[in-house]
């Protein structure tokens, strides 16, 4: 770096907090519950959650607010700026370079802050707050054959704010730009609590504020004007350039200029100022037309370099977007299975690298001319036959979604060593791409490490994150690779920081980019702006260094407190050899308290688990939208709890426990999140650990010693119901014990292993066998669904055994006991099941399954139970009914005659746990077998039952509310001689008590069904 760069010029002086300003009970906390009507957190906990974003480095902030409106807003910085607290803008919290965290007070606006304020189609505008999500706003101007064109690959869950505030780009940016090319104006509130409409200077400013508005455009085009020949210098001549503050933007003739009318526009200075300047309360947005047509060609390539080296001519086509998936990613993606069928219809061979090439218009005929002219591109590149085609949008979408989850499937690797983000954006002219690639593994190699890349091969900017271990040397290998690095790309003069913004990591690379001219002209800017450096402090201007260690989420001291766990975490400790890919597992025994918190530290805070749509994660996000109950916020507290980050207490804190107290245990996380953070199995330790501090409550032990009593409380069903049915008796029992009085209860019904160990089989042709697993709930509750799954395995000519031994009560999975924290009592249920089931195991007889989260315990939980193999092959010969009667389809040894019902057609909710185990469309294979049926998958997450949760007094509202978001409307469109299908026991529950309908297990609609 330039002698003398990160300081020249500094006019801003450095924030000392008092300390009345932090704190519980401060002033600033006060005042600012006084103020406002939304939520203000000033707990270690809340703060903790806010603490890191997708970076490495975690900073706790003052406090949190959520405001409700703009005027809560207003509020919030007015006592902020009265109080003299520093103030940072937050959205999804997905920034990877640590934009959004700091020790300030973080102003959250993506709770509320989140509507669409003004719409225009003529015009194609929007004016929108800045915590609206990409996705949603889309979502809402599809209709109107418009959208928002700035597609990054977080837009799921990232805000318009955060990505002005970044100047975010996306994978189109060759045809539509970046974020400043589309942003129109910014409506801000300054340092100093006025307000401004940031807009073209051909617009009038009107107001008794434009006065202030009008020096600082005087301020910043004077230190322009001085810089011009400095800024012609030093500004990268590339369109992924996004460092520091936009001061050219007064130089409109510019070719990469931000402007469309010819006049500069002050709200681009906004745009990448990283919240330091101004707060964005609403920003107004240029729209695109949605093209009519899309086209993608798959490009694979049997060396990387060939894939660097092609793209320069593969863009002279014109395309929209050409996007690097790598080698690594590429068997990562193999390696998950929601992505694998989808990764390997896009693939020639066993590639080194793709390119996704996509061409986009309003005429189909000429996108197909375009892909075939790259057909043609290729073989002239002496790579005939390397181009997949794929013109379904269907397929286009899914495999846009695997590049899209590609930094996240990446960071799903095991062990300390992880991709880390500090040079990823680097972007350098495309003729230069190849040889930059090339010279920068060899540093890589240098280093011991290798890279992962993805990204942007269109505009010459691709992620690279090389494997380091942020706990030991990877602070110093980081530095070294970042000056090598950076040396590259001045040689082919290139910008350092071409896409996710400056933040803790490349701040202090400005001053090297820009020199100490330009550097000290930002910090007149920033004292135009913000002369008590209040507004996110020690960003662009005068930022830290980017391997301070102090700043690092794995900070030095940091440990993990000494434990024991309940369950078997030894496959998560890990280590890999980044150049090798070798994983070596912790010597006997293993480190079993280090693999949890390697399976909590999975989750790199990308913030995916705060995607709107109704897949199977984080229903209880979807409620509240408060950070506490996502996938992100939950494991960012239980790596605090784990390091005593929280207190001396652990996962047995008051804190864990409330963080996860809405945690339904769906497992949706274990299947969407990328990185396969498991909570459901996470709440589990959780669980043990405060039951075994606190012990339970007489309803968790009713809950959780079910399988044991169930049966004899099934041969006194009828005075058991008699009393639930008086309401004196009922309501008041249930209000005694914890359950919701609205809530209706399961009536016990004769079990049906009693029955059915007790009676002789029916004389059947059976040839093969089989083994149904009644779980408590279908043995005792709806008997119904066992018998009609014995009567369906008969009929297709199978023996049925059961899960029962002598004259003992049934065999069980333990379920109840693992959500009860009773891990111990859980295991014995195991053993004695895997005791009686092995010798079926062994001469191969299949185990079915009827209620899903107890069959999958075979395929989940066992296995961390330490019983090895026997656990291994009963997973491996565990299946749900419907993925039984899939596979012996398939094989060819079902025969099933179905003949057609009344019903036209059924409508199929899916319990969470199918939808983990990727075991749900087996459920409408099955069903599509019944001849005249229409079969329709409900798109919905969670129930809101999750076994007791949707029982209990105070989790009945949130349970229902889970229900209502896709659940309960879509069954309540049914018609009257639809079939609504469930196999869930609580999701029958359910959608009886919340939409007065009658759901069907899937064996009783094949029972209905047979011939």
């Amino acid at each position: 770096m330039e002698e003398g760069a990160r300081t020249s010029g500094m006019l801003v002086k450095p924030v000392h907090l008092v300390p009345s300003v932090a704190g519980h009970g401060s002033p600033l906390a006060r005042r600012l519950r006084d103020a406002l009507r939304g939520d203000v957190y000033f707990d270690a906990a809340s703060r903790g959650r806010y603490a890191t974003d997708a970076s490495i480095y975690q900073i706790m902030p003052i406090g949190v607010v959520a405001p409700r409106d703009q005027n809560d807003l207003r509020a919030a910085l007015e006592v902020a700026r009265v109080e003299h607290a520093p103030v940072l803008a937050r959205g999804a919290g997905t920034s990877q370079c640590g934009q959004t965290v700091g020790e300030a007070l973080v102003i959250d606006t993506s709770k509320w802050l989140n509507n669409i304020v003004d719409f225009d189609a003529d015009a194609r505008t929007v004016t929108v707050e800045p915590g609206v999500v990409l996705d949603h706003l889309n979502a809402w101007l599809k209709p109107h054959g418009l959208w928002f064109p700035v597609d990054v690959s977080t837009a799921a869950q990232c805000t318009i704010g955060g990505m002005a505030g970044n100047n975010s780009c996306g994978s189109r940016s060759i045809e539509y730009g970046n974020m400043v090319h589309n942003v129109l104006g910014i409506d801000a509130i300054l340092a100093d609590g006025s307000e401004a409409r940031f807009q073209s200077l051909k617009l009038p400013n009107e107001g008794a504020e434009s006065a202030r508005l009008a020096a600082l455009v005087a301020g910043v085009q004077r230190i322009a004007t001085r810089e011009r020949a400095e800024i012609a210098e030093r500004v990268p001549k590339v369109l992924r350039r996004v460092a520091g503050y936009n001061i050219d933007l007064f130089d409109c003739q510019n070719p990469l200029a931000y402007t469309d009318d010819g006049a500069a526009n002050l709200a681009h200075l906004l745009v990448g100022s990283e919240g330091t300047l101004a707060f964005s309360r609403q920003i107004t947005l240029k729209l695109a037309p949605l093209p009519a047509h899309k086209t993608l060609g798959v490009v694979s390539f049997p060396t990387f370099r060939q894939a660097m080296d092609s793209a320069q001519y593969i863009v002279k086509l014109k395309p929209t977007a050409v996007e690097l998936v790598d080698r690594t990613m590429i068997e990562l993606a193999l390696g998950n299975p929601g992505f694998r069928p989808v990764i390997e219809q896009a693939l020639t061979g066993r590639p080194d690298a793709i390119l996704l090439v996509e061409f986009s218009g309003d005429e189909r005929a000429a996108q197909v001319r375009r892909l075939d002219e790259l057909v043609e591109r290729m073989g002239d590149l002496g790579l005939p036959g390397s181009v997949v085609k794929m013109v379904d949008a269907n397929g286009q979408k899914a495999l846009w979604e695997v590049r899209k989850a590609g930094l996240n499937i990446m960071m799903s690797m095991k062990g300390d060593g992880k991709p880390v983000s500090f040079i990823e954006d680097c972007a350098v002219p495309l003729e230069h791409l190849a040889g930059y690639t090339s010279r920068l593994t060899e540093i890589f190699h240098r280093h011991g490490t290798e890279g992962t890349w993805y990204a942007h091969a269109s505009v010459g900017t691709l992620h690279v994150r090389p494997i380091l271990d942020m706990r030991r040397d990877g602070a110093v290998k980081m530095r070294a690779i970042a000056e090598e690095a950076a040396a590259l790309v001045r040689e082919y003069k290139g910008a350092f920081s071409g896409e996710h913004g400056d933040g803790l990591c490349r701040g202090e690379w400005i001053a090297w980019q820009y020199g100490p001219k330009l550097n000290a002209a930002f910090a007149e800017i920033k004292q135009l702006f913000d002369p008590e450096n209040r507004f996110n402090p020690d960003r662009i201007v005068r930022p830290p260094k980017m391997d301070d260690t102090k700043l690092f989420r794995f900070a030095p001291g940091y440990r993990e407190r000494a434990f024991r766990p309940m369950l078997d975490w030894s496959a998560w400790n890990v280590r890999r050899d980044p150049l090798t890919g070798v994983e070596t597992a912790p010597g006997s025994g293993g480190d079993l308290a280090g693999g949890l918190a390697k399976a909590v530290e999975m989750c790199n805070n990308n913030g995916h688990c705060r995607k709107f749509d109704a897949g199977t994660m984080c229903p209880s996000y979807r409620v509240t939208k408060d950070e506490q109950h996502v996938t992100r916020g939950r494991a960012n507290t239980l790596r605090l709890a784990i390091s005593g980050q929280l207190g001396n207490d652990g996962l047995a804190s008051a804190d864990v426990k409330r963080t996860l107290d809405l945690c339904v245990s769906c497992k949706g996380c274990k299947r969407d999140c990328p990185t396969g953070v498991d909570m459901a199995k996470l709440k589990i330790e959780a669980r043990a650990a405060w039951s075994a501090n606190h012990g339970l409550t007489l309803r968790e032990k009713m809950i959780a010693f079910l399988p044991r009593y169930a049966q004899r409380a099934a041969q006194a069903g009828g005075l058991v119901d008699a009393a639930g049915r008086i309401p004196l008796i009922s309501d008041w029992a249930k209000r005694a014990i914890g359950f919701a009085p609205q809530r209706s209860m399961p009536r016990f019904r004769r079990s049906f292993l009693s029955e059915a160990s007790r009676a002789k089989h029916d004389a059947v042709a059976a040839t093969r066998e089989a083994v149904l697993f009644v779980d408590t709930f279908n043995d005792n509750f709806e008997p119904e669904n066992a018998r009609a799954a014995k009567r369906v395995l008969e009929a297709a000519g199978y023996f049925v055994h059961f899960n029962v031994r002598g004259d003992e009560r049934p065999l069980c999975c333990g379920r109840t006991f693992l959500a009860a924290g009773l891990v111990d009592e859980a295991k014995r249920e195991a053993r004695r099941l895997l005791d009686t089931l092995m010798p079926f195991v062994a001469r191969g007889v299949p185990i079915v399954g009827l209620e899903p989260s107890c069959l999958l315990s075979m395929r989940d939980e066992f296995l961390q139970y330490g019983y090895g193999d026997e656990a291994r092959k009963l997973s491996a010969a565990a299946f749900l009914f419907e993925e039984f009667l899939v596979r012996e389809q398939r094989e060819g040894r079902l025969d099933l005659r179905l003949h057609k019902l009344d019903a036209p057609r059924a409508w199929v909710h899916g319990h969470c746990h199918q939808k983990a185990f990727d075991a749900f469309r087996p459920v409408l294979t099955v069903l599509g077998w019944i001849p005249g049926l229409e079969v329709k998958s409900i798109e919905s997450s969670c129930c809101g039952m999750a076994g007791s949760f949707g029982y209990e007094a105070e989790h009945y509202e949130a349970s229902l509310a889970m229900a209502e978001l896709s659940l309960l409307p879509a069954v309540r469109k049914a018609g009257r001689a639809d079939l609504v299908v469930a196999d869930g026991t609580s999701c029958r529950h359910q959608i009886h008590d919340g939409a007065n309908a009658t759901a069907l297990h899937v064996a009783r609609v094949l029972e209905m069904a047979m011939a």
